[in-house]
């Protein structure tokens, strides 16, 4: 596999700010820097929205973030209100006693209820938190996710203690969904080599907040 270019990687990320203490001059400032970047899209708390100025960059919203631990029809009622406030895309959060505990099936019945929330064109990601989950686990949360509707699973809130996306996960991840769902990785990927390592895994989007520092490493 050749080196992607610079234009190639940016197409691939989500330009993110999710910091607690962000404001709305911050967000505005990262849709500045996501559109002079060529990023895809910004990743921003769902509070922010709507946005202005955005062009051709996509508007991506957390929900049920960033424990997962809240009622499904809660993180529904937030996905319908994000969507209808512009969002392009929703990035949810798992119950992670769901999965850690087995009960898959209500892992995908979760996911399906944000979904219904929030139909296509609204993109759906799902977040597994995979540091948390065994290789089992993972595997079966895709599989719920998949059969939930969603259309890419993402490895990592980049909030949790034991940790963000690694090589392993999204190679699993992007092995289970085989091509029909994207794998997003984020958390943890700071450096160019960071960034490259997950495409070669299998990641289909990147989630990151340094995305210049990443983008500078390349060249088209």
């Amino acid at each position: 596999m050749s080196t992607p270019t610079r234009t190639q990687v940016a197409q691939l990320i989500d330009h993110t700010l999710l910091k607690p203490e962000a404001t709305a001059e911050q967000v505005t400032e990262l849709v500045a820097q996501a559109r002079a970047l060529g990023a895809y899209s910004v990743c921003v708390s769902p509070s922010m929205l709507p946005l202005t100025g955005t062009g051709e960059v996509k508007v991506a919203v957390v929900c049920g973030f960033p424990s997962g631990a809240h009622h499904g029809e809660v993180k529904a009622a937030e996905a319908a209100r994000a969507a209808a406030d512009g969002a392009d895309e929703i990035d949810m959060v798992i119950n992670l006693a769901l999965a850690t505990t087995g009960q898959f099936e209500a892992v995908r019945a979760e996911i399906a209820a944000v979904r219904a929330a929030a139909p296509a064109p609204v993109v759906l990601k799902v977040i597994i938190e995979s540091a948390v989950l065994t290789d089992e686990q993972i595997v079966a949360v895709c599989g719920a996710a998949e059969a939930a509707g969603a259309d890419y699973v993402k490895t990592s809130t980049g909030f949790h203690p034991k940790g963000g996306a690694t090589v392993h996960a999204v190679q699993l991840m992007a092995k289970t969904v085989g091509g029909r769902l994207g794998v997003k990785a984020s958390g943890g990927i700071r450096s160019t080599p960071d960034a490259l390592a997950m495409i070669v895994a299998g990641a289909t989007r990147l989630g990151v907040s340094g995305t210049a520092a990443i983008l500078d490493g390349l060249t088209d």
